[in-house]
Formats: structure tokens, sequence, C-alpha cells
């Protein structure tokens, strides 16, 4: 769950003024269930169409209106909840609702200060700011300086870097923030220029400059104030939020830095590219003007080689979502990164259906109308082995669009090869992230996406197992066993135990050291660091976990009024992992601070002091 935090002058953490859920209004809609059968899209001149696109469309073309609106309707609350063998059953659809708690009978009253364990071992604790960038999430990079090892972790403007050499005496190195100007990205202050921020990066040792490079996404804005989640604010009533969104300007696109050194001065910008499509010179744009389309999304994948994969939307066409505050519709391009002071574009790829226009196979998908899902990519190619080094296929997973196959062995000429629709589970994420770890060994991937509410007002959003031994036609083979709390915790499901509950990522391609076989390390929100193994993965199994508290204590340094952890922060608890395979550490990324575990009997012995080699290049 994404609440916004309330601060003492009533407005969000980084000065975003409060957008209350107007629930109430989103249970008056008539609308049907995502998974319901899908109504046959309104001509142009229907009464619905004419109405809607007059609000909107009429002053921005590209808003979808391909299907009527159908949003889902506010669950009734005696259909889920508890039941009586203890299990939880979750609503079949929900409308999106971030803002607000949903209890139920059986849900506790109170969030949860206690921690459960299981064949793991917490070798260090870290609470506080300096160890919370963000209480909601976060993303991290280790490299290593100097016989060193440092972990970067950050979002946009909240930015820290740790010495973590010791595991068990980790001290901070930089800190950067924006909050002396109120979070506002278009204003300069000690730490950023104006418009500059940490995107989410992937770090790797380059040859060709013998320094590591870091590829730093830079994407729209996904927590804004010009759009709401409620009708009349979404993008679909609010033509006057979209045009302010549009207007916005900023680079969409990625930057590329050569790293001399752990800390922000170290760092040496040396490209700036536009993914923008109607930029005349992708390396020269005017980050001063309006730039269109997304921008590069989440984690570039690029091991440090010739070849790079993002998850990009190259322009305003590529607008067939259904989700109420976000534009675009992300696919694919491949770069040449020969040069990385002057990287190629070679390709760009998309589903049909994604770009205005491409009316026909938008409306088959069954999301079409409902004002909820997420439509397109999130992350980049999942690539289970490097071009360069033989690899073949890379797994492309974009919400409710379903999980496809790529052939790219020729990056230049990206070839659909599979696909398969995922299950409808609206709201939520349906589809994020993908875990290709075990792909070369089994032939299985694990596909997931993850919670946006609290209290489970949602369906569940389970780890599909996908057997791609078939690249031309994967199927979904089973799921990965639901976590279920000890019976310490003195409850039976963890939706019961109050915030999100589902799964998050495995962590990155990034983390250093090679995967270890047969192992898969979840965060799973609530439910804390989950550890399944897939050695068989007939009969998968949960062997570890780790289930930290929901809120940290009293350190009177939070960004609050009074210094105190804030309640509104307590929902989103284990947001990430980030495993150390080359140490066997896992490190437990929560919304009060950061945990370093071992699991001796599952990961093997722990190295808590320096590391034997330093990390260049992610493992395959």
């Amino acid at each position: 769950m994404r609440r916004t935090p309330l601060l003492r002058n009533g407005t969000g953490r980084y000065g975003r003024p409060i957008v209350p859920a107007v629930a109430a209004l989103v249970a008056l809609i008539a609308c049907t269930s995502a998974g319901a059968p899908r109504a046959a899209a309104p001509a142009a001149d229907s009464p619905t169409r004419a109405a809607t696109a007059a609000g909107t469309a009429g002053t921005d073309p590209n808003i979808p209106l391909v299907c009527q609106e159908r949003r889902p309707r506010a669950a009734d609350p005696n259909a889920y909840g508890m039941q009586l063998d203890g299990s939880f059953l979750a609503p079949a659809s929900t409308p999106l609702d971030e803002e607000n708690p949903h209890p139920f009978p059986g849900r506790r009253a109170e969030y949860d200060g206690r921690q459960y364990v299981k064949n793991m071992t917490v070798e260090a604790a870290y609470e506080g700011y300096d160890f919370t960038p963000d209480f909601f999430h976060t993303w991290q990079n280790i490299v290593d300086f100097d016989g060193r090892r440092y972990m970067f972790q950050y979002d946009r403007s909240e930015g820290r870097v740790y010495d973590i050499t010791d595991v068990k005496h980790v001290t901070v190195v930089e800190k950067m923030s924006r909050e002396d100007v109120g979070g506002d990205e278009l204003k300069a202050n000690g730490t950023w220029a104006a418009g500059d921020y940490w995107g989410a990066s992937t770090i790797q040792w380059n040859d060709r400059l013998r320094a590591y490079v870091m590829v730093q996404s830079f994407e729209d804005k996904r927590q804004i104030t010009e759009l709401g989640d409620e009708p009349g604010k979404d993008k679909y009533g609010n033509p006057e939020g979209v045009a302010k969104l549009r207007a916005k300007p900023g680079l969409k696109g990625f930057k590329v830095y050569r790293l001399n050194g752990p800390r922000k001065a170290d760092w040496q910008l040396i490209s700036t590219v536009s993914t923008d499509s109607t930029q005349p010179d992708p390396l020269h744009s005017d980050p001063n003007r309006p730039q269109q389309g997304s921008g590069s999304l989440d984690v570039p994948y690029w091991d440090g080689g010739r070849y790079m994969f993002i998850a990009v939307a190259p322009n305003d066409t590529y607008a067939n979502t259904e989700y109420p505050t976000n534009l675009h519709s992300a696919g694919y391009q491949s770069y040449d990164m020969s040069d990385p002071s002057a990287p190629r574009l070679l390709d760009t790829w998309h589903l049909p259906g994604q770009v205005t226009g491409e009316d026909e196979a938008y409306a088959r998908n069954p999301r079409c109308g409902n004002r909820t899902s997420w439509l397109g990519a999130r992350m980049s190619l999942f690539v289970p082995t490097p071009v360069e080094h033989g690899g073949r296929y890379g797994f492309a997973v974009q919400g409710g669009l379903g999980m496809t196959v790529l052939d790219i062995s020729d990056p230049a000429r990206m070839r659909q090869v599979g696909h398969l629709d995922l299950p409808p589970s609206v709201a939520g994420t349906e589809g994020d992230n993908i875990d290709v770890s075990q792909f070369r060994r089994t032939g299985m991937i694990y596909v997931s996406g993850y919670p946006l509410t609290e209290d489970c007002y949602e369906p569940y959003k389970p780890i599909y197992q996908i057997d791609a031994r078939d690249p031309a036609n994967p199927r979904i083979v089973g799921q990965l066993p639901r976590p279920t709390p000890p019976k310490s915790a003195g409850i039976t499901d963890y939706c019961q135990r109050r915030g999100s509950f589902g799964p998050k990522r495995t962590g990155y391609y990034t983390n250093p050291g090679r995967h270890d076989d047969g192992t898969l390390v979840y965060g799973f929100y609530n439910a804390g660091a989950q550890v399944f193994d897939v050695k068989n993965p007939a009969r998968p199994e949960i062997e570890a976990y780790f289930v930290p508290k929901a809120f940290g204590t009293g350190t009177r340094d939070w960004p609050t009024e009074d210094g105190t952890f804030p309640e509104w922060a307590m929902g989103n608890q284990t947001h990430g992992v980030y495993v150390e395979w080359d140490r066997n550490v896992v490190w437990v990324l929560t919304n009060h601070g950061i945990y370093a575990l071992s699991a001796k009997d599952v990961l093997g012995k722990p190295n808590l002091g320096r590391p034997k080699e330093p990390f260049r290049n992610s493992g395959f």
C-alpha cells in the first residue's frame, strides 16, 4: 500500500497535498468484474463513449476509451474474509483503494510488534531515518572499491550509501535528500540539480572503461497529485490533470555514469539519452522542456557488455493502459552499449493493442474498460543468459497483458515466440516480476505481481510456476506455497496481521555472486522474507523465513512532527530483499530499517566480513 504520509502542514512527506480516496463514490458506479466476459466496445457515437470523449479525449487523443467503463464495484464485506478452516477468502475483484483500511472479522486491531524466525539468524539490525530512505519502496545496488563493499539504497531524491564490509557494523557513508525543498524535483538543493534524482539503476563493470558503469532510469513519477484513482480525478475525467502531466519538463530516458568511487561526487556523467522518439537527437535533448513517453522504467537490463534492454513507452501514443493515473503502456527497446558514452537504439517492440489506434487488439483483453489494471511493462526484460554468452530468450511480463517470450538473439530484431495470458487479479499489480534464476537448470520461471492495498482487499497475488522449456508454449504448472504464520503469531493467515500481504520480488539480477540452484528468496510485505526450496519443482516448500515487526522503535529521527514512527507507514512492511550470494547474506529492506540475515543450513555459511572477491558483473 502506498499511503500518502501526513505531516504537520497537511501535505505529504514531500510536500504533496493529500488527496483522500472516495470509496463511497466508487461503490456507486455500476460496473462488472474484470474477470467477467468482456462487454462489446461501444460505438464511437454511443452516448457513453461520446460523453466521456467530450470530457477527456476531446482534449487528449491518447486516453484509451476503447471499451465502455466497467470499473469493479467495492467488494461486499460479507463476500470475503476468514473462513471456518482458518483460511482467508479474498475478494473476487476490487477497485483501486490504497488509502483506506478494510477491516474484517478476525483482523487484528493493532499492527504486530513481534518478529518470527525459522531457519534464519538475524546478524544485525539497523533502524531509523538513515536506514529508511522511503517507507514504501527502495532500490538497491552493490559496488566494491579499495577492498570495501558498499550498498546503495535509494528512491529518487532520497538516497543512502552504506559501507557494509563488516555486516555487523554498517556505517552511513552518504545521505542524499530533498527534504529541505519539500521533495520538489524541479528545485535544486545542495545534493541535487533541478530535475535530477536517482533513478532505478543497474551497475556493472565495463571492460572498455575499466570501471563500474551505472545506467539510471529517468521516468514518469508514479506518485502524483495531478491525477487520482477516483472517478472525476483520474485520467478519464480530469483533462486538466492530464494536460499538467504532459506539460511537465524533464528527461524521459536514462543517464549513464562512470563510477570512480561510492559517493555521489564520484559519479561522472558520460551520456544522457532521451527515449522520446520525437526528439531529433536522443543524445542531445532538452530536459527543460516536456518530453513524450514514459522514459526508461525500473531497472535496465545490462550485463556490462554490448547489449542493453529497457522497458519504455517511446512516445505518448503508447497509451493503452486502464490504470487511472498512468498515461503510458510500456514495451521494450534494445540498445548497443559498445560505447557507453553514446548508446545506440537498435529496436523497439510492443504487443499489439498497446498503441493508440490498435483498438481491436486492445478490446480483446478482458480488462478493457475496468479503469483499474496496469497494462504494460514495469520492469525490463528478464534474461537468463546474456546474448553475448549465447543467450537467446528474454522474458517479458506486462501487468494485465501477461507474459511474453522474446527471441533476442539478434537484439536489432526482437521477435515474439510465445505468450501466456495470466489469470485476472484485479486490483493490485498483476504481473511485475519474473525470476529466471532456475531456467537453465529446470526450465521453470516464476512470475508474480504484488499487492497495492492493505488488509488483503484484492485478490491474492500468487507466484506462478511456469514451464518455459518450450518457449513457444509456456504454461502455468503450479504456484509456490502461500506463506502461513507460525502458531506463536496467534493468527492463521497473514491477512489478519494488518498491512499488505503478497510477494514483491526476489531482489534483482544485480545481486552479487551466482544465484543458488533451487533457492528463491522473496520479499513478502507483512510476511517478511520467505525462502522457497524449488529444487524439485513438483514439490516446492518454504524452508525458512524472517518476519520482522510491523513498525520501528521510537528513534525520534523520523521525518514526522514528533519524530516517532508514523502509523501511515506501517502497511508496506518488507518491501525488498537483496541477497549477497557470494557472502550468503540476505538483506531485508523494511519500512523501518534494514536487517542482515544468514541461513547456514539453507544458503551456506555466511561471510560477515570482507568479501573474498570484489563484485564486478552479475553472475548467471
